[in-house]
């Protein structure tokens, strides 16, 4: 069903809000940038600028594609291998980005690459993640979220995706996609550091 007046109102602030905090971030730098700045260049108040976005960093780390592609995961036939599944549910949601949407990806990666504080902050959200994406791939091979191999599986998924991204920061002209699909065909290989096993 589509969102109503409503949320697509609060939507679309939400993302005028992540857009100029982006700018400004680029411009001026994360740690010398506040949120009253950003308040000022998305026409809201600072109050309003806390609906949307718990911390600054939270305007980095959320990702309005992260949902889509873990609802794609899930959507995956029943028996797909996890990491084919991760694989399809990618590239079902890159095809159907923006230039715009693919702009921003590349931005909030490279804020994140390389700026200290927010390198700091991701590990919490690699926790988080972790967490997610166990319950995701347990419910699809009859484990526990809690189950070691479960939680290490995910841990490595997201390990070489954010090797993937930190290559797109470090080379931005690199495809997103291809490089991420590479990083999980690596891994659903096995991880082999013989060349000739890749």
């Amino acid at each position: 069903m589509a969102p109503g007046l409503r949320e697509r109102k609060k939507l679309k602030t939400k993302a005028a809000i992540q857009e100029a905090a982006i700018e400004l971030f680029l411009r001026q730098g994360f740690d010398e940038t506040t949120v009253e700045q950003i308040a000022a260049a998305a026409e809201i108040s600072p109050s309003t600028f806390f609906n949307y976005f718990p911390t600054k960093e939270d305007v980095v780390f959320q990702d309005e594609l992260d949902p889509l592609i873990l609802a794609a995961f899930d959507s995956q036939p029943a028996g797909t291998n996890p990491i084919r599944a991760i694989r399809n549910a990618m590239k079902s949601v890159f095809e159907e980005i923006t230039p715009e949407q693919d702009r921003l990806v590349r931005e909030r990666i490279a804020l994140m690459s390389s700026t200290q504080s927010l390198r700091a902050a991701m590990l919490a959200q690699f926790a988080e993640l972790v967490d997610q994406l166990a319950a995701l791939v347990a419910s699809r091979t009859g484990g526990s979220p809690d189950d070691f191999a479960v939680r290490n599986f995910a841990g490595a998924l997201l390990g070489v995706m954010m090797s993937a991204f930190l290559a797109v920061a470090a080379d931005p002209k690199q495809d997103m996609m291809e490089a991420a699909d590479r990083a999980l065909a690596h891994l659903e290989a096995g991880l082999p550091l013989d060349r000739k096993a890749r």
